[in-house]
């Protein structure tokens, strides 16, 4: 995706930076800008519509060039979508239909009949060696051509650009939003703050880096401008090597490390004796991360520095020549093996996030009620030490212990792999659970700021799960944080996914499972099965060199099933991360509006695919017992098989992921907004198109309205993250 300044602001903020150019009569052509945008679902807000009018048509111009092609891409037109079968969804034949019509072509083409009888008479037919199957039969521009028009309706997208500040400022405030953020950042995010880090490192700086990952981020931007990194554990410098060597910061992928030059080398010697001078004891932190360490040092020859003798220990450590005074972890794990529950949280109470991290551990272990009363108090003592993202990960945790034991528990790594396992642990009794939850309640409530005045709120976004990590969420339009619930308003559902391979041939295949009440399979959709009722499949493409896209299509009133669960299988070739390019999105559309298989004003959610499993499963699709159908959001990957990785392989597997995440209640936006009130302050309810109030209020919504205070404070998916209270 594009990575020029204005369009990070654009992707980040929903924001144009204030267009610049000479005053002209530039009103024509900003009507006409807005016009383009329209077509693709975005408009120019009045604010911006009028600064635009006041400017030279050639700045118009130039700034509408650039916006247009990133508005594109984040929704994923900046591609040629063609379907297979040319007038999709309309007159999809029958699978077996379909193949033996592919058979009729192979058998009337001289190059390919011979093959073909040869594997007919064998009773085996392989599909890819027949031509008329997953190659493109015909050209865009004749599948656009037939196509009707798409019919404009009330309930396509309207996603709204508003006028930004100078560009300076606009990538000022969102480097400090997310470097200075109290969650981890995804791998697009990452990619993007480096890029504002270069560009911000000798201006204003976030008084406080929590995440260690972002703060690497930003320490390779401050060394490469002279600065000082920002250094306090060991692990802080093997991840900042990391960053510079264009590796992994999270630590989760090993890195294969650059030659360092002298300088840089010198200055992560200096950092690594600095802290271990300081405190001898975050040695121990070497052992999680040996086999790291050892490269690093091939890298930096300490032996070299013998100015620096804490750097050298560091690496003896990780070759085992030395043993590091024993881990806190190590020292806790022996009082839990000696029932020492008294003495391990006494230990912990130095090390506030990992004594919330051990509470559940720590009220199993418990004897007695006096040593849980033990635990509970030492939580609400440390409370105020701990960060905002673990204690709502905390209180997270112990609303969904109130389930009976053995329902499934879901796992998901930093990358979105996700697995189920059946929860064998003994309950937390339900009392000490609802003090602790009742005290981290009352500690976040104290953590929220005061609302400018009252408190306005648009329905959508209260059952918006609160972003307690961004490491798995992928890049895109229209995301929200895993386990969020969004309603689903429309008639026709359409999924896509477009990919384009790297150097192999790459078979990417869109399948939906269809899923009981029970989670059993109803049916599915795939390049196996093309047609179900209410459902249709736009064809199996089985290469992309110039780029490939499927199609689901679902007609909602006629689906049997309470649950839609569209994936994403690699049957053969290149990973996600490993494509050139691959994307997944929903669209939306009333009965009668017809268009092309892909129409970007209808496009609700778009998505980058870059996991490493080998099934994606990006969201399920769920009725409740009114009728209504809403998304509920998963951003997970299943490992699958190297190859030929088809929905009817893994049926089992992705029906316990979904029943896991659908079981689970994540705090929301709504658990924050009743904290906020708290009986106090007034709540009011906002529909799109409601006029707004002229005192300043709290805005809390998918999107911003246009005329709000300028006092007012604004949070909507954009800048999410900023509701976790440091």
């Amino acid at each position: 995706m594009e990575q020029s300044p204005e369009a990070l602001v654009i992707r980040h903020a929903h924001r144009l930076p204030s267009p610049q150019g000479s005053p002209g009569e530039g009103a024509v052509v900003a009507r006409q800008f807005d016009a383009a945008l329209a077509s693709v679902g975005f408009k120019l807000s009045s604010e911006l519509l009028e600064r635009l009018s006041g400017l030279t048509p050639a700045a118009v111009t130039r700034t509408a060039r650039g916006t247009l092609r990133t508005v594109r891409e984040m929704l994923g037109d900046h591609v040629r979508h063609n379907s297979y079968f040319i007038d999709f969804p309309a007159n999809v034949p029958d699978t077996e239909e379909f193949w033996m019509r592919c058979v009729a072509k192979a058998l009337a083409d001289r190059t390919s009949r011979t093959t073909v009888l040869s594997q007919l008479a064998r009773g085996v037919l392989d599909l890819l060696s027949l031509p008329a199957y997953g190659r493109y039969q015909h050209t865009y521009e004749q599948m656009l051509a037939a196509q009707d028009e798409l019919i404009a309706a009330a309930g396509d997208r309207v996603t709204v650009l508003h006028l930004g500040r100078d560009l300076d400022d606009e990538l000022t405030e969102l480097y400090l939003s997310l470097a200075g953020g109290a969650t981890p950042l995804g791998e697009e995010e990452l990619l993007d703050l480096s890029f504002l880090a270069g560009w911000c490192v000798l201006g204003p700086q976030p008084e406080t880096i929590p995440v260690r990952e972002i703060r690497a981020v930003v320490n390779g931007a401050r060394l490469s401008a002279g600065a000082d990194p920002l250094l306090d554990t060991v692990t802080d410098v093997l991840r900042l090597a990391c960053a510079l060597s264009g590796g992994d910061v999270t630590l989760t992928e090993p890195t294969r490390f650059r030659t360092l030059p002298r300088p840089v080398r010198r200055a992560l010697l200096a950092g690594l004796d600095g802290i271990v001078a300081a405190n001898p004891a975050k040695l121990a932190d070497v052992l999680a991360h040996r086999e790291p360490f050892k490269r690093l040092g091939e890298r930096l020859h300490p032996h070299e520095y013998p100015q620096w003798p804490h750097a050298a220990s560091v690496f003896a450590v990780a070759r085992g020549d030395r043993r590091p005074r024993r881990s806190l972890d190590s020292r806790v794990d022996e009082r839990l093996h000696d029932h020492d529950v008294p003495g391990a949280v006494r230990m912990l109470s130095s090390a506030p996030g990992k004594l919330f991290r051990a509470l559940d551990l720590l009220l199993r272990a418990a004897v007695d009620q006096d040593e849980r009363d033990l635990v509970v108090e030492a939580a609400v003592r440390v409370a105020p030490k701990v960060s905002g993202r673990v204690v709502l990960s905390v209180r997270e945790h112990f609303h969904n212990r109130e389930r009976e034991t053995g329902a499934p528990r879901i796992f998901v790594n930093r990358r979105g792999r996700g697995w189920v396992a059946a929860d064998a642990r003994p309950p937390v009794p339900a009392a000490d659970r609802d003090r602790l939850i009742a005290a981290l309640d009352a500690e976040i409530r104290r953590r929220l700021p005061a609302p400018p005045g009252r408190i306005l709120v648009d329905p959508d976004i209260l059952d918006v799960a609160l972003p307690l990590s961004g490491r798995a969420a992928p890049a895109g339009l229209g995301i929200l944080p895993r386990g969020s619930l969004s309603p689903v308003d429309g008639g026709e559902l359409r999924f896509f996914v477009h990919w384009k391979q790297t150097r192999h041939r790459t078979d990417y295949d869109l399948s939906a499972l269809l899923l009981n009440t029970d989670y059993s399979t109803d049916t599915f959709l795939s390049y196996t099965s093309l047609k179900t009722v209410g459902g249709r499949h736009s064809g199996d493409i089985t290469e992309a060199p110039d780029g490939a896209s499927e199609f689901i299509g679902l007609t909602l009133d006629r689906i049997r099933a309470p649950f839609i669960v569209p994936q994403v299988n690699i049957y053969e070739g290149e990973g996600f991360h490993e494509v050139e390019e691959s994307f997944f999105g929903f669209m939306l559309r009333d009965g009668e509006q017809r268009g092309r298989p892909f129409e970007p004003r209808t496009v609700r959610m778009k998505s980058d695919l870059r996991g490493t499993g080998r099934v994606a499963l990006p969201l399920v699709f769920r009725r409740a017992k009114d009728g209504r159908w809403s998304a509920k959001w998963l951003h997970l990957y299943l490992r699958g098989v190297s190859a030929a990785n088809r929905v009817e392989e893994n049926q089992v597997s992705v029906a316990k992921v979904v029943r896991a995440v659908v079981a689970r209640e994540y705090l929301t936006v709504r658990y924050l907004a009743d904290l906020m009130s708290d009986g106090t302050t007034p709540v009011a309810t906002r529909r799109p198109g409601d006029p707004v109030p002229a005192e300043p209020v709290l805005y809390l919504g998918l999107e911003r309205p246009e005329g709000l205070h300028p006092d007012s404070r604004i949070i909507t998916l954009e800048n999410l993250r900023d509701m976790i209270p440091a």
